[in-house]
């Protein structure tokens, strides 16, 4: 494959295989971050976030099993290459979920919305990916090293089940398979859970994607000559990466996030059209786009200080037990939560 297509069309052909299944399980399955929240929150109905629990072990236990087997090396991965900054995985993960809120959409969440006709979620992927840009090298980069500086080399590692192996030789399928598996149980102690097929099947679906995106791009680089990075789906800089490959494809190789962003909005149009969804939409009311606007620009700059979005440590930094992924996470529910508390009481005021 490598002979015929080159690594870069490789990876990418692999993102995109990926990508299409993620934007399948949004659009068929119902997989949201927001919408695991409000459900959560304002439904009583917790099976949607089960349903990440689901892709979170899952998504565990592959990643490890293939680290036992030595068919993956997590060392130079972004979750855990550098040193863990607490305050800036904090207030991130807050900002990216309250620009969530604001937005009604995650980048994944938008790329699937998109994939469905919602021109709204357009104008909230633009936005997101150049919020994205401007402080990871644009403008604001480097006051983000400044405040928030990189540190590299890190004598302890980032990561829980490589803490585990270091100091007490612990096998990674064995740490692995004891987190992931306690919190693949944790997510089907229910019985409305154990009871939908389909929140079941697309739980483990995206865990195997978030799996196969690590396994796929680290067998390129150990098999090819050319240099590329090892790394999983997530929607925050690959949307901006995939806005400047569209603007310089002539003179910029393909990259996994490009492929990963549209195979997401191509699963979508899929599943929309299997459901007889799609249908375009635009924004009504300008105060409604403006809100949209200004939580993508929060989220864009939020995933960039926290490192990853709903999708990148949500699932891919919990898939190496990175110490980034739950602290993150948490922080991201309850930006969310509180954006949507905001939004839910300024209607009420206003009627």
């Amino acid at each position: 494959m490598l002979d015929i297509l080159g690594e870069a069309n490789t990876v990418a052909l692999i993102g995109l295989l990926g990508g299409i299944a993620l934007g399948l399980a949004a659009r068929v399955g119902r997989f949201c971050t927001l919408g695991a929240i409000e459900d959560v929150l304002y439904s009583s109905d917790d099976r949607r976030i089960r349903m990440w629990g689901l892709a979170i072990g899952t998504s565990i236990i592959g990643v490890h099993f293939a680290l036992s087997l030595n068919h993956f090396d997590s060392s130079q991965i972004v979750y855990l290459d550098r040193v863990w900054n607490p305050i800036a995985s904090v207030l991130g993960g807050l900002m990216f979920g309250y620009g969530m809120a604001l937005s009604g959409n995650c980048g994944y969440g938008a790329l699937a919305r998109l994939g469905g006709g919602d021109i709204r979620s357009f104008v909230i992927l633009i936005v997101m990916g150049f919020s994205a840009y401007f402080v990871m090298s644009g403008p604001l980069a480097n006051l983000r090293i400044w405040a928030f500086p990189v540190e590299y080399n890190a004598t302890v590692p980032q990561g829980f089940s490589l803490l585990a192996k270091a100091n007490f030789g612990l096998n990674p399928a064995i740490s692995g398979g004891l987190v992931g598996g306690a919190i693949i149980a944790l997510s089907l102690n229910d019985q409305a859970m154990r009871q939908s097929a389909s929140h079941i099947v697309w739980g483990l679906i995206v865990g195997l994607v978030i799996v196969s995106g690590w396994l796929g791009t680290y067998w390129v680089t150990a098999t090819g000559f050319e240099a590329q990075p090892i790394k999983t789906h997530s929607f925050t800089a690959p949307i901006g990466d995939t806005i400047f490959y569209g603007m310089t494809a002539s003179s910029t190789e393909i990259s996994f996030s490009v492929g990963s962003v549209l195979g997401v909005v191509i699963g979508a149009v899929i599943g929309s059209f299997s459901k007889g969804h799609f249908r375009w939409e635009a924004c009504d009311d300008p105060h409604e786009l403006g809100r949209q606007i200004l939580g993508a620009a929060i989220m864009g700059a939020g995933a960039i200080l926290a490192v990853g979005c709903s999708i990148g440590q949500g699932i891919a930094a919990f898939s190496v037990l990175a110490f980034s992924a739950p602290i993150t996470f948490i922080a991201i529910f309850i930006g969310a939560a509180f954006g949507l508390k905001q939004l839910i009481t300024g209607f009420n005021h206003s009627s």
